[in-house]
């Protein structure tokens, strides 16, 4: 059975300039097709819209059944990562420059909006990083992440070194500018720039992919993700952590990050015949 909406978020890039009357023009297409619809109170504040809901992101979560999210991969990482435990789907509009998450052209999208609503779209399931930092066996911080766990060296220090583990096994000490480690939907993010390669959103696995090696040889690895990597800081100044967009500054020698597979997914839609390869081609102009 066709899945059905009654209530719909809606979230936007609200720093960017004119995008207010897209907002309302989306909007307006979901309550003529009889659905209820609240925005996200910063989307809200920001834009000065007040002919709806403004909610927080535990009430969107509660109460809404499917979000749309307008603007670049950066506004919905942020988004999913929140909406991840409700199980909401989400719809990206592409307001940005790559957008391999947002994937809709901001000019198609009433297009691609109203078959959706009407039950005809592809459903995608993206797998979820999360992990904690222990101090003396102590968690100080904990987070998710849908793109990538980064470890980097401080702004003004040279290399991090950190000892890799993957479940009970060593596999190296490694020093670099920092180490990557990226789901499948990460591996077109900052791990692609870091030499990875690209990886199926449908392979149960992670990306290790150090960021300037100070050895050559150390190269990127894919991974299980049924096991937990552990990255412990051995040398280095100032070293930090960061879960997507959740940071943590001045690590410390002998601090342990782990990362693992979560529970949680994030489950996006797309619109009928929608193929991630055809995205990869449109985003990285592999034309003939």
């Amino acid at each position: 059975m066709a899945e059905r909406f009654r209530h719909v978020a809606i979230v936007g890039k609200h720093q960017a300039p004119g995008i207010r009357p897209v907002l309302e023009e989306i909007a307006e297409f979901l309550c003529s097709h009889g659905l209820d619809v609240s925005l996200e109170a910063d989307t809200a504040q920001a834009t000065g819209m007040t002919d709806y809901d403004a909610l927080s992101n535990d009430e969107l979560g509660r109460r809404c059944d499917l979000a749309v999210v307008v603007g670049g991969d950066g506004t919905m990482l942020g988004f999913a990562r929140d909406m991840a435990r409700h199980g909401i789907p989400l719809l990206g509009i592409n307001q940005g420059r790559l957008g391999f998450i947002t994937d809709i052209p901001i000019e198609r999208w009433r297009e691609a909006l109203a078959p959706v609503l009407a039950g005809d779209h592809e459903v995608e399931s993206r797998a979820m990083l999360e992990g904690a930092v222990l101090r003396d066996g102590e968690s100080i911080f904990s987070g998710l992440a849908l793109n990538d766990v980064v470890v980097s060296r401080g702004g003004t220090a040279g290399m991090v070194e950190l000892k890799v583990s993957v479940g009970e096994q060593f596999v190296a000490n490694m020093r670099a500018d920092g180490l990557i480690v990226a789901s499948p939907t990460g591996s077109t993010a900052y791990a692609l720039s870091a030499g990875g390669p690209i990886m199926h959103p449908s392979i149960a696995g992670w990306l290790l992919a150090p960021i300037a090696p100070h050895t050559l040889s150390n190269r990127p690895i894919v991974l299980p993700d049924s096991g937990e990597v552990r990255l412990e800081i051995v040398a280095g100044r100032d070293a930090s952590v960061n879960f997507d967009m959740q940071s943590l500054t001045s690590l410390l020698h002998g601090d342990t990050i782990t990362v693992r597979r979560s529970q949680h997914q994030v489950r996006f839609l797309h619109p009928k015949g929608w193929s991630y390869y055809a995205t990869l081609r449109r985003k990285l102009r592999w034309y003939l």
